[in-house]
């Protein structure tokens, strides 16, 4: 259904550090960089799984308010624990450990992560735990 979304952040170096870390775990990189005399002088990276077109964009400007919340799907459960991990490491703020969220569905598994502007970073899989 969305074909592509993005953030601006109040510091560009520190959260695409920490977009980095945490969604390569997911196996998305930063894979554009789009050339500042584009984008008057704004620095501006695009996220891809599998060398695809970007699906994510990350912009240096004024973080938005009320902060987003994003989640990012995961192809299993193991997943969303290294990514949880990584995201703190990388110097996001625990918002929701990985586990199972029933409210949701049966099998939704996620966790969430507050990144350096306050966004609910979110890693998902909706796949039963003998299927993940």
């Amino acid at each position: 259904m969305i074909d592509h979304t993005g953030i601006s952040v109040s510091d560009f170096e520190k959260a695409k550090s920490f977009y980095d870390q945490a969604l390569a775990t997911l196996g998305v990189l930063q894979l554009y960089t789009i050339p500042l005399e584009e984008t008057g002088g704004e620095k501006v990276v695009g996220y891809a799984r599998d060398k695809a077109s970007p699906s994510f964009w990350l912009n240096d400007g004024a973080a938005q308010v009320p902060p987003l919340h994003i989640a990012f799907s995961a192809e299993n459960r193991a997943q969303v624990d290294t990514f949880y991990a990584a995201a703190l490491a990388a110097g996001g703020t625990d918002n929701g450990a990985p586990g199972l969220r029933p409210i949701y569905h049966e099998d939704y598994y996620g966790a969430f992560v507050l990144d350096m502007d306050g966004n609910n970073i979110e890693a998902v899989c909706h796949l039963s735990e003998k299927n993940s």
